[in-house]
Order: structure tokens, then sequence, then C-alpha cells
């Protein structure tokens, strides 16, 4: 991945007159500033009204910053219309023309170029072999699968060769196991193609498969930007540890201090855990514990806990438990290697130290 920006927000805000009783501003984007690397595919995560579908029709044309500027290889684009940006966006509709062949909705952006009729017809023809619908460009849409239909939007996007490929949750109409699919087929096709890709979401697996960076939005402005890996393991916020996966979250206080090392009580446990920034003697933290970071063992020197609920998913088996101050979740992820315990038995919780992360209150 280069160095050099591809797509540059400067302090992006938009804001929309509300209507109901009184006129009222409301700013959907809040001062959002993002540095997207070329070849970099980056996703704009967060619950629905947090900003995100907002940002990306900022980043597309489709709407116009009320501040802020938006650069496309150092280029100022804010004013460009969508058509001048060399941008390509697939939709969480498809969009796909019904009277047209697939054939004819790839080639519909080419042909408004006005490009040579053997050149789209090779273009065309190149990027149906890429996504894996050889043979099917006389087929109408709706002749195709739901996923086949998705491929065809893409691919409709990819032809058109764009600096920068926007994604409006395009896997929402999609099954469970076909959003799988496709968003592995995605992912391969980035890395291929190398192209500068701003995905937009709500789910949080899809994001974390995915992306290079996840940005966390909520309520018009960026909670935490990072890789998937960070954004899981050091959320910043309360706000980001519980939409990003699941987590438990116990209060606690700070009983000693060394440099970025913290003493807390946590479960009956005295343990040491890095923090940054770091914390005061005394001062009130959260604690995020991960349901798979605890395990539960029939071990009566361990702090006790009561199972309410135990149910089997296969690969998994997810508990509740009490330990009569804190209702957790633990998840056990490999069912065939342990006992599973029964709803009602008392057992022991453990959980290391490294599987702990400090937030301040």
């Amino acid at each position: 991945m280069s160095n050099q920006h591809s797509l540059v927000l400067e302090n992006i805000s938009k804001a929309f007159t509300q209507r109901g009783g009184t006129l009222a501003r409301v700013n959907a984007v809040d001062n959002v500033s993002l540095a997207i690397d070329k070849g970099e595919f980056i996703t704009l995560l967060g619950p629905s009204g947090c900003g995100k579908t907002t940002t990306l029709r900022l980043i597309a044309g489709f709407e116009t910053p009320t501040t802020g500027r938006l650069l496309l290889e150092g280029k100022d684009i804010t004013q460009q219309p969508p058509n001048k940006r060399d941008m390509a966006m697939v939709f969480q509709s498809y969009a796909l023309f019904p009277h047209m062949s697939v054939f004819e909705n790839i080639a519909y952006g080419l042909h408004i170029r006005k490009l040579p009729r053997t050149v789209i017809q090779q273009k065309v023809e190149g990027v149906l072999d890429l996504i894996g619908l050889q043979g099917l460009g006389n087929r109408r849409p709706n002749q195709l699968s739901g996923g086949q239909q998705q491929r065809v939007a893409l691919a409709r996007c990819l032809v058109m060769e764009p600096r920068v490929l926007l994604f409006d949750e395009p896997l929402s109409n999609l099954d469970a196991k076909l959003r799988v699919q496709m968003r592995s087929e995605i992912h391969s096709l980035h890395k291929r193609l190398n192209i500068t890709s701003v995905y937009v979401t709500h789910d949080q697996v899809e994001a974390m498969a995915m992306s290079d960076r996840i940005v966390v939005m909520n309520s018009g402005h960026i909670e935490q930007i990072g890789r998937p890996k960070d954004i899981y393991r050091r959320p910043i916020s309360r706000f980001v540890a519980g939409f990003i996966g699941r987590a438990n979250f116990i209060d606690t206080m700070a009983e000693a201090v060394n440099d970025d090392l913290v003493t807390v009580l946590l479960l009956g446990k005295t343990l040491t855990v890095t923090m940054m920034p770091t914390a005061k003697v005394g001062d009130k933290l959260t604690a995020v514990l991960r349901p798979e970071g605890l395990e539960l063992r029939a071990d009566a020197t361990l702090k006790q806990v009561v199972i309410s609920q135990a149910m089997y998913l296969g690969s998994e088996v997810e508990y509740i438990v009490s330990t009569g101050e804190e209702t957790l979740i633990v998840i056990d992820n490999d069912p065939r290697a342990s006992h599973i315990f029964n709803e009602g038995e008392t057992v022991g919780i453990d959980f290391a130290a490294e599987t702990v992360h400090l937030l301040s209150n």
C-alpha cells in the first residue's frame, strides 16, 4: 500500500433541516476527517443513523457538505458532480436495468463514454470472466440469482476502472450463507485489483472480515479508526467495545499504578493490566472482558458462578452466568474438548490478564 493518500475528507460536516413543529438543523455528519491510502479497503461501520451512509453519499457527490472539503489524489472535488469524480458505487438494491441483458447492463457506462464497440466487447467479456459469469451475458437480471445480480452490479462498476469504488451495504439483501460467499469474493477481488474502496455496513463481522481499517461511527462523528484486530482488542470507548463483537463490562478501580501497568480486582482475582492512557490510584475503571476470553471450570478455588442458561450451538457453547453482582456471557469455542455444563450448575470462572482491556469511566 502506498503512503500517498487516494481520498481525503477534511473536517466534513453535513447539516439537514429537520421539520417538526420548529425548524432545527441536525448534523448527520459532524466534523469528520479521514485519509484513505491508495488501494486501501476502508469500512464505515455503525448503527442506523450514525452518519455512515451520508458520509458515503458525500464522497460520491450525491450530497454536498455543509462545511469541509474532499480531495481525490490531491484535487479538490467538493463541488464536482458525481459523474466527474471517477468513482463507482455498488448499491444495496443492485439498481440493474431490468429490460437490459447482463452484457448491456455492464456496458452501459462504457457506451456513455462513447468507447468503440470492440473495446466495449473486450472490457465486458474481461470483467464477466473476472467475476465468474462467463456465458451469462445474454440473460436478463430476473433470470439470475441474488448473488449473480450482485456480481453484475459489481462488474458494472469494475468495468469503468474507477479510482475509488464505493459500496452501500451491498450484501444486506442476500441470505446469510450467500453473504459469507460474496464478502469472500469481494475481498479476493480487492486484493487482486487493488482499487481504493469505501464500504458501508452495520454488520460487524462483515467489516472485520474485509477491511484494512474500520471507521466506527456514532452520532455523526468518528468514534475510532483502526485495524480490525486493534478495534476489537483495544476499543477506546464502551460504545466501540459493545458494538464490535460482544463484551462483558465490569466496574472496577485502580488499586495500584506503575507507569502503564494498572492493578485491579476483577471477579475475585487481583491482576495487573497494561493501560494506555494510564490511570491514577483510586480511579474508577471499566473492564472489558470478551466472552471467549472467559473460561468455566469445575474448580472450587475459583470465583463461583451459577449457570443461568446454556446454549449448544455446534461450534461453540454460549453460557449466561451469574456471579451474584453481574451477569456475564461466556463462550466456549471448542465444546468437543471440554465438559458441557448444565443450567443450574455452580462452577468456577477464570480468565487471563491479557484478555482484559481497561477503559476510563
